[in-house]
């Protein structure tokens, strides 16, 4: 038998370990030694990004129910939200500018609900709306604030007015999410048009948005994962008998 040379073994071991290391976070995931990066996925990563989009938003759009969480910048002003979505209603919970109040929409029902801070901060004093204090308040639907915050409750017009990349799109490698769950990176006018991460592993959905313009960045999870919404109460509920504010 001819003895490998002492050298070439060491070096053999290093690649071995090298390749062996496991790339987490946002660091783009390469093959090691001319591995295929999208064997074992669900091979989209191979196709053109313009197809990548397609899929991912037809991926969506099919999906019954999606958790979506992060910012998300409009008008000059900050929400963060962290909402659970599905076709015939949402729930979750918003924040902007020190202010926080839960949406809870059921068919075409909104409403919200906010501690007394919210709404005596709503009414420049406290104006009695100490009974408001962690009651829902039905939102009419013909108040400018339906308009506004139930779009935060639809999952079809969230998901229309942010899955949308500006600009030529390309790939920008292959990544893995927080969980570690492979990504393809497909990305509007070099990333200044937006950058969407597309799963990897089983159905192509969206994982990760920024928006372009620094608009804000959203994950999405539990895709197609069921919740239940209910009406509230009538002992949960009350009326605000004037327009709600929406600023």
């Amino acid at each position: 038998m001819t003895a490998i040379p002492q050298g070439r073994t060491r070096r053999s071991v290093l690649v071995t370990a090298s390749c062996a290391l496991a790339v987490t976070g946002a660091m783009v995931l390469s093959g090691c030694g001319g591995d295929d990066p999208d064997a074992g996925t669900n091979g989209v990563g191979k196709l053109p990004p313009a197809k990548i989009q397609a899929k991912t938003r037809a991926a969506a759009d099919a999906a019954p129910a999606v958790r979506l969480s992060g910012t998300v910048v409009t008008s000059g002003r900050t929400y963060r939200l962290d909402m659970q979505l599905k076709a015939d209603g949402g729930t979750g919970s918003v924040t902007t500018q020190g202010a926080a109040f839960r949406l809870l929409r059921i068919g075409r029902e909104l409403y919200l609900k906010a501690d007394a801070g919210f709404w005596s901060h709503a009414d420049g004093g406290d104006g009695g709306t100490g009974k408001l204090d962690g009651k829902y308040v039905k939102v009419p639907q013909r108040d400018p604030a339906y308009k506004k915050f139930s779009g935060f409750t639809d999952k079809d017009v969230l998901l229309d007015g942010l899955l949308t990349l500006h600009g030529a799109l390309a790939t920008d490698g292959h990544h893995a999410d927080q969980s570690g769950t492979r990504t393809i990176r497909i990305t509007g006018d070099n990333g200044a048009g937006g950058t969407l991460d597309v799963s990897l592993q089983g159905t192509p959905y969206p994982l990760r948005l920024v928006r372009a313009g620094d608009a804000g960045t959203l994950r999405f999870s539990d895709w197609g994962k069921n919740f239940t919404v209910e009406e509230p109460a009538k002992s949960e509920t009350v009326d605000y008998g004037r327009q709600l504010p929406t600023s």
